[in-house]
Parts: structure tokens; sequence; C-alpha cells
């Protein structure tokens, strides 16, 4: 119970402090970020991120299934090995483009 009214106790500050902020404030803030997610710096960041990511998950990926795959019923071995072969295309992603 004292989660819920810490909750709705931030809800009405927030609410409080955004309506008195108003409008200008909200789109001067919208436009900040706008201008934050279409540098071409942090765009460059999050794709390389994301392709780590996606590779570093990839990586798991085989070595997980190479260790249970034993400890796994037959059919769950038989789509994990289905999806391994799949991924053997390192430089496309599930849409089947390139990532460059």
């Amino acid at each position: 119970m004292r989660y819920r009214l810490t909750f709705i106790a931030g809800l009405a500050i927030g609410y409080v402090f955004g309506t008195r902020a108003g409008r200008e404030r909200y789109e001067q803030l919208h436009k900040a970020a706008q201008r934050i997610a279409q540098n071409p710096a942090v765009r460059n960041t999050a794709e390389s991120a994301a392709l780590s990511g996606r590779h570093a998950a990839t990586r798991a990926f085989g070595t997980v299934s190479a260790k249970v795959s034993d400890r796994l019923p037959a059919s769950v071995t038989d789509r994990v090995r289905s999806l391994r072969e799949q991924r053997t295309y390192e430089n496309e992603d599930d849409w089947g483009t390139s990532n460059t």
C-alpha cells in the first residue's frame, strides 16, 4: 500500500510541475530530444551498440545451446540446431538485409 501511495503522489507532483511548465517548455524539450536523436554521432553510436549487442547475443546463443543441448528433449534440440544453422549468415539481420 505504501508503494501505491508513493506512486500516486509522484504522479500528482509530476502533473503539477508539468502543467506549470506549460506547452512551451514541452516543445523546447521535444525539439532538444529530436536534435539529440538526429545527431550523426549519436546515431552512429546507437547503431554500433545495436550491432555489438546482436553479435554478443549470437555468441551467447551458440555457447548456451552447445552446453545444454544434450540435456534437452529431442524436439527442442532439433529446433536449436536449426536456429544455429540459420545464424551462419553473420552479415545479415533477421530481415535479410545487410547491417552495413
